[in-house]
């Protein structure tokens, strides 16, 4: 299904409950989206729906009316702990997100009850939220949703609720079906009646096909949504109002740059991507300091129950700026972002289209602007054929000031800084390495020297890629850096314990551990790799019957073959060796 013509609501095929067109009307959603009034009468027709439309389509509204009406036209009312819809999605924001969308609608039915089902918050209590207020609609993430199976001796029976199942939405699709997902999702899906209907949604889902299928759909509908009259860019992955931009800078200019940029934008909504959770980190506490008069927040990964929080504050804000690994790039409805700004290239190309469509959501406009190395300016070409994504160059960015010193300043007045420096640049390292289009982003082509000054290091950091090299043109820091003081007293007086412990320590000389040197850390096999080979060799070990005089043997005729080939010594003098060595073994042997 191809360029369908949205319309108002009363215009659908399927006639939608009363109620629902009053919420409609008062979120000021009086138009459908292409990607609704294609899903929405096949869903509550009681089809299987397999959507891909652009990022920022409104795919939401998609699949929660359906939810409702089909909820609504059961002809067995659900009880409290009967569960007739379960909407599975990546990640805690995205969740939160649909919940507080579904939450707007189910106000207007109070026979129908939803319950959230994600990370960050306590397992035990989630349990006890089911046991008594149960939930009709679940809305979870894959691994807080399989835990809540296992949790039936805590008298949780989800099984058994799951039973009355009618709507399973995956939402995200492409990503719920990586492997870090796939074997939480199996699992889910063991418990799951097969008489449902199932609806997946997603911005890059067509070569999943096979994992579609797997999953559940039975005969579904294929639909692939585009942007009305975009005949000329048909295929387009990202929304027609979204203006896409890439500059091209060099490693030590990029941040000057970037705070320059924000400075110059700070009463408008910004997501400032970068690849790894150490970046976040250290990037972030410096432009915290550097942009003045905005608020600044930091969300990644590896942050537990923070997130949640850290999301709400930032969606409520009209300015400010999120600092922010790929956690944020998938689903997530952000109201007004002017810029999405792509500090590091993405580690794959599908999940570039996911942070452009951050802004220029659902109508609105946008921007996003990637800053690329000179070595990396073919991934623009990359782009517009591999996610048929067409950037723009941008004009270059004025009155840009160099904010390197005092990043630097900051280092040597706090080791926490220090620290966050040297790791943010190590894992950009890592990461870069593993960039899926490793014929443009090489690590071998990567300035240090250049890197090393754009990050405002003070020293570069011991690591196998720069081991043996030599780097002249960069100046470190004449202050010895293990004089640097925490600004955290307890921080620092725990660190001055454990470097007198180490002073007085009597030096044991122990064995030592056989490290893989120069070799990238990136490049490293991992321990269980390691593991299984030592095991192995053992095994051979153990099962070898060759004992170790006859390998002695055999090694000592090879050393006298390879001096006979290179003239060392005769034809004769090598038989009668041979036959010396041979008499003597022989010799030994006998009693």
């Amino acid at each position: 299904m191809e360029n369908i013509t949205e319309g108002t609501w009363d215009s659908l095929p399927v006639q939608l409950n009363e109620k629902i067109l009053q919420t409609l009307e008062e979120m000021k959603f009086t138009h459908m989206t292409p990607v609704q009034s294609a899903c929405i009468p096949l869903f509550v027709n009681n089809k299987d729906v397999a959507a891909e439309a652009i990022t920022g389509s409104g795919k939401t509204l998609a699949f929660v009316i359906p939810i409702i009406e089909l909820l609504l036209r059961r002809e067995e009312k659900l009880k409290k702990k009967q569960v007739g819809a379960l909407v599975i999605t990546p990640t805690r924001e995205l969740a939160l997100q649909i919940s507080e969308v579904m939450g707007k609608f189910i106000q207007k039915f109070p026979e129908l009850t939803q319950i959230l089902l994600i990370g960050g918050s306590n397992p035990a209590e989630d349990v006890e939220r089911f046991k008594e207020h149960g939930g009709n609609i679940v809305i979870a993430t894959p691994g807080r949703l399989e835990d809540m199976f296992r949790r039936k001796s805590e008298g949780l029976e989800l099984a058994s609720a799951v039973r009355s199942l009618d709507v399973l939405v995956l939402d995200e699709a492409d990503r719920l079906l990586d492997m870090g997902f796939e074997t939480s999702l199996n699992t889910i899906l063991s418990y799951l009646p097969k008489q449902r209907r199932t609806g997946l949604f997603s911005a890059t889902q067509t070569q999943e096909l096979e994992k579609l299928v797997r999953a559940g759909l039975r005969n579904p509908v294929r639909i692939t949504v585009k942007e009305k009259g975009q005949a000329a860019a048909a295929a387009q992955k990202t929304p027609s109002r979204l203006s896409n931009y890439y500059t091209i800078l060099r490693a030590e200019d990029k941040f000057n740059n970037l705070v320059t940029f924000l400075r110059q934008h700070k009463h408008e909504k910004n997501l400032v991507f970068f690849s790894t959770c150490a970046c976040v980190e250290y990037f972030g506490r410096a432009l915290e300091s550097l942009v003045k008069k905005v608020t600044i927040h930091c969300i990644h990964g590896r942050m537990k129950n923070k997130r949640n929080s850290i999301f709400a504050d930032f969606r409520a804000l009209k300015s400010g700026i999120m600092v922010c690994t790929d956690v944020m790039a998938r689903g997530i409805d952000i109201p007004d972002v002017n810029w999405v700004l792509q500090y590091d290239p993405p580690s794959s190309a599908s999940a570039f289209v996911h942070r452009c469509g951050r802004t220029a959501r659902i109508g609105n406009y946008g921007n996003a602007l990637v800053f690329l190395l000179p070595m990396e300016e073919s991934y623009v070409n990359f782009l517009s054929l591999n996610q048929k994504c067409p950037l723009q160059k941008m004009s270059p960015i004025k009155d840009v000031v160099d904010v390197l010193p005092k990043v630097k300043a900051m280092a040597l007045a706090d080791r926490a800084m220090f620290d966050k420096g040297m790791r943010a640049f190590v894992s950009y390292v890592q990461a870069y390495a593993k960039h899926e289009c490793s014929l443009i982003f090489r690590v071998k082509d990567l300035d240090f020297v250049s890197m090393a000054r754009g990050f405002a290091l003070l020293r570069l950091p011991k690591m196998p890629e720069l081991r043996g090299k030599s780097f002249p043109d960069f100046t470190e820091t004449t202050v010895d850096t293990d004089s640097i003081r925490y600004k955290d007293k307890n921080r620092e007086k725990q660190r001055q314990k454990m470097l007198a412990e180490l002073k007085d320590k009597v030096k044991v000389e122990l064995p030592k551990k056989n490290f893989i040197k120069n070799k990238a850390w990136s490049k490293q096999k991992s321990k269980k790799e390691r593991r299984k080979k030592r095991a192995a060799k053992r095994k051979h070990d153990e099962d070898s019957d060759v004992d170790e005089e006859y390998m002695k043997e055999l090694l000592e005729d090879t050393r006298l073959l390879k001096k006979l080939k290179k003239g060392r010594i005769s034809e004769e003098d090598f038989e009668q060796q041979i036959t010396n060595g041979s008499k003597s073994k022989h010799e030994e042997e006998e009693p």
